[in-house]
């Protein structure tokens, strides 16, 4: 019968199929990625200056931002409710000047650059006292809500807000600190490499693992093994070691899962900014950065929604063990 694990970090439940599980095998994202350059916005020279350039990887503000900084952040009182302008910033990072559509694609440097400009444009938008979190991340495929274009790119998005499941992470490894005076991540990576049925690889900074209750198939944690709540700080010195473990994971997504779309979110520490007062004041002890990456090949229904509960069709220990085995 299915299992319900709970989640360690949010106290989450999920039902982990046991019994009668689908292969790792029969999971393969239907949709076709466009590879047509003919009409390819990010393939033309672009009038507009970049906010940065880090080699052949340029940042530029969105042509359809969610937020920008037309206005300030200005709450507003509407009897319950509550509104302000969209305060905020809204980046397009372009990978590559090639027309290449998955970042599995991309040369190791250029995946390294990628990783520092993010670093780059977080350490600028932490001067910035009206923002509270950034956070990179990259949509890949239609399923994974891109645009079907076929051109590496990600996005930056700086809020002056934290995101409420920014929160629910912190909150919970502050209890595990709070009562174990360790951190919740250093434990969590000790405990995987011991038991290993969900470690699929690593390397010198890195390990990449699949959740004990993970919430879709094939969901992986990248997690650094030094412990660091920031990721610009975090990454420093390490960024071809982190460019390395994920190059070889979305390759094994590649040519395993049949090219899939996927999203990956870099989950780091918000900024304590601003008049001397912090939220987090324990934040750098029991916080610890780390990246998650989800292919596209399931959808969230009716249970879901109702519930919060996620339900997965495979166990997270047979997914490692079919990436592990992955030849690339």
């Amino acid at each position: 019968m299915p299992q319900i694990r709970k989640d360690l970090i949010v106290s989450r439940w999920v039902i982990v199929a046991t019994e009668r599980a689908r292969r790792p095998a029969a999971f393969v994202d239907p949709v076709k990625h466009s590879t047509d350059s003919a009409h390819c916005p990010f393939c033309k020279p672009s009038a507009e200056q970049p906010l940065l350039t880090n080699g052949q990887v340029k940042v530029f503000k969105s042509g359809t931002p969610f937020f920008s900084d037309a206005q300030p952040f200005n709450r507003q009182k509407h009897g319950l409710y509550e509104t302000s302008p969209s305060w905020g910033s809204h980046e397009v990072v372009v990978e590559s000047p090639d027309h290449i559509a998955n970042m599995a694609d991309l040369p190791l440097e250029d995946i390294q650059k990628v990783f520092e400009t993010y670093a780059k444009r977080m350490e600028i938008h932490h001067k910035d006292h009206t923002i509270r979190y950034v956070l990179a991340y990259k949509n890949y495929g239609v399923a994974a809500g891109s645009r079907p274009i076929g051109h590496a790119r990600s996005q930056i998005m700086a809020v002056p807000v934290n995101p409420i499941r920014v929160k629910d992470k912190i909150t919970g490894a502050k209890r595990y600190f709070d009562f174990h005076e360790r951190c919740l991540f250093c434990d969590l990576i000790q405990q995987e490499r011991k038991d290993s049925s969900r470690v699929i690889l690593e390397n010198r900074e890195f390990i990449a693992m699949t959740p004990f209750a993970s919430r879709f198939p094939f969901e992986v944690w990248v997690i650094p093994k030094r412990h660091s709540c920031n990721f610009a700080q975090g990454i420093a010195g390490n960024e071809n070691q982190l460019a390395q473990i994920m190059k070889e994971l979305l390759l094994r997504f590649k040519v395993g899962l049949k090219d899939p779309a996927y999203n990956y979110v870099i989950q780091s520490a918000p900024f304590e900014n601003g008049g001397g007062y912090k939220r987090y004041p324990t934040i750098e002890e029991d916080y610890h950065w780390h990246i998650e990456l989800t292919p596209r090949l399931t959808r969230v229904a009716g249970f879901e929604r109702g519930t919060g509960f996620y339900i997965n069709p495979i166990p997270p220990e047979k997914t490692a063990e079919f990436l592990r085995e992955i030849k690339i």
